[in-house]
This record gives C-alpha cells, structure tokens and sequence, in this order.
C-alpha cells in the first residue's frame, strides 16, 4: 500500500502525485525548500496532506538552524513558516500547522534548542497520525448516508493521496464498501490536471471499488437521467458561515446537484474550517499557471499559441447547495457550523442523522 507523507531517516518522504498513475515514485525532501517547491508544484496536493506536509517541512527546516538560544531558534523559523505559508493561499491547512506549531513552542518555553528540534519531528509524526484517524471518523459518519446499491459522484480527489491516508471524500465511500455494502463511484476526471482521472480512479481500483471514470460536463447529464444518487467532494477551505472552496469545477456539480434534487455532502476535516472568516467571497482563489489549460500535463498542447487564459483552481460553492458537511464530529448542517467554534458547543445537539 503507498503512503502520501512519512518522516524516513531524517527525510520527508512523499508520493510524486504529478507522475502517477504512470509511475509511482517517491521524493526524499531534506530540506523545508524542497518541501515548500513539493506543495507549490503539486508533487503532493490536498488541504490535509499539504497541512502534514508543511508540519513536517518546519520539522526539516528546524534542524538546519544553527541557534544556541530559544531567540535565535524561533528567529531562524521565521523564515520556513513564511516560505511555507506561500505555497498555496486557498487551503487552510498551511496555516493550520504552522499556528499549531507555533502554539505548541509557546508551550515548552524552557526547553533548550536540542530537545525542541526533536519535538518537533514527533509533532509532525502525531500530526499525520492524527489525520489518518480524523479520516476515518469522517468514515463512519459519512457511511451512514450511504444506501446499499448508492451511485455516488465525486469530483477531483480527497482521498488517501490527499491527506495522510483513507482520505476525506472517500473515506465514507471505503468504509461502506469495507462494510459490504454494494456502491458505485463515477469519478469527474477534473481538468486541468486530471487529478480525478489519475489519482482518484486509481485509488479507488486499487482498494476494488467499483468505478466509471467521466468527463466532467458529463455530470449533468447523468444525474437528469438519474443514474447519481448523492455527490460526496472535499474540501480546501470551508468558513463560517457553511461555503466550501473546493478544485474549480465543484460549484458547477453541486447547482446541478440541487437543480435535480441529489444530496450534496462535503467532507471537511476541522482543520479544514476558517472559523476566523464569515462568508466564501473573502476565500483567496489561487490561479495557476496557463501552461495547465494549454497543454496536457505538460506533455501535449491542445491550445494555439498566444491564446489568454484563465486558470482559477478553486470556486466557491455557497452553503445553500450544501446538504451535510461531514467532519470527524459528526455531520453538520451549514448554517451550524458556526456554532461548533463556541465553547461547550452541543456537538451532539448539532448533528443530523440523515440529511
């Protein structure tokens, strides 16, 4: 079984997802700049993973730093977690971890520089743990929406490659198949780049689930004529007030969604919730290069020369198309997420049973 992201032997050690499904090679990191140009240049990609990723690159970056004092180390981080946090403006991860990692050196003031750099490391490892098993909950409580004989549409991909294993978007469609009941995937193959066609349909085919691959402007079609019973997508950045950032595209299948009456769920790890942000309008929406739309994953130009273009990577889907957002706690109701930041919040209160 392949792993996205793992801390071998003083290296972050991570998937090249641009290679696959074609080849499966990994890129041992030995530096936070390596890391850093690994997220920026998709080699790994995903809100969680990405979120791991920048853990471990801080980790990386913290033992090259030549400091005898705790000024001298936290003055040397600086610049790691600003070139970390560079990488990629929608997902909220980045920032998720290095706040995390920043909290968490606020909190062993009195260590010296030596013991900290080692805490580090496991931090970063617990991290990762910790998001294989924030996945799977996502699982159990997503699989409760799922019917045995369920068509489910997904779009780009939240799976293991995605974060650090078992995926968000998928980890609902793994545990109902685990759990024997009968489902079928159509996966969008999510131009430009294609990361439902090469990394979401070989996931799925390698854990044998059963699978259609689709163009993406089939989506529609096919839930008119009623072959899709619900549509599951991950998540980038949801804010407060229940819209969902997700790989561009994602808007367009959730007003279809609603248009022809399939449930809409989106599964979004806490981490994954900008509770500091009201509505999706003030999401920054990353644009990539022309290159992605121009040519076939670098290899085939399928566009004339000179031709502008427009690369969002991200749309916002407004809450209102969103049925459930299911996260480790349980499943949620847009307008209720807000609620889930208060303290004492009646998380059992909150979530729904069936959506």
């Amino acid at each position: 079984m392949f792993k996205t992201i793992e801390w071998v032997d003083g290296k972050v050690r991570l998937i090249d997802q641009t290679l696959l499904p074609c080849e499966v090679s990994y890129i041992d990191c030995t530096d936070y700049h390596m890391v850093a140009d690994a997220i920026r240049t998709m080699k790994i990609r995903g809100a969680p993973a990405i979120g791991i990723a920048a853990a471990m690159g801080i980790a990386l970056g913290a033992q090259g730093i030549d400091a005898k004092s705790r000024r001298e180390f936290m003055n040397g981080l600086g610049p790691v977690f600003d070139t970390l946090l560079k990488t990629r403006p929608t997902a909220v991860n980045i920032r998720w971890a290095v706040e995390r990692i920043e909290k968490f050196l606020k909190e062993r003031k009195k260590e010296p520089v030596g013991t900290l750099k080692s805490l580090l490391i496991e931090e970063a490892k617990r991290i990762l743990e910790e998001d294989i098993e924030v996945n799977k909950a996502i699982g159990r409580w997503g699989a409760r929406f799922i019917k045995d004989g369920m068509r489910i549409l997904t779009h780009c991909n939240a799976g293991a490659l995605a974060t650090g294993g078992y995926g968000t978007a998928t980890a609902p469609i793994l545990t109902a198949h685990e759990e024997g009941r009968k489902l079928h995937v159509f996966a969008d193959e999510t131009r430009p780049l294609l990361q439902g066609a090469r990394l979401t349909a070989w996931e799925l085919m390698q854990a044998k689930v059963p699978l259609t691959l689709i163009t993406d402007n089939s989506a529609g079609a096919l839930m008119k004529k009623g072959e899709i019973d619900m549509v599951i997508v991950g998540t980038d950045r949801t804010v407060r007030n229940g819209d969902v950032a997700n790989k561009i595209g994602t808007y367009t299948v959730a007003v279809l969604a609603k248009e022809n009456k399939v449930p809409f769920y989106v599964a979004a790890p806490v981490s994954s919730i900008d509770f500091t942000i009201p509505t999706g309008d003030m999401i920054p929406i990353e644009e990539r290069a022309p290159e992605e739309v121009t040519d076939i994953l670098g290899r085939c130009r399928v566009a004339p020369e000179g031709v502008d273009v427009r690369n969002m990577a991200f749309d916002v889907t407004p809450a209102k198309y969103v049925t459930a957002i299911i996260t480790e706690l349980g499943a949620f109701r847009p307008r209720d997420l807000r609620k889930l930041a208060r303290k004492g919040a009646d998380i059992e209160g909150l979530r729904i049973k069936d959506a």
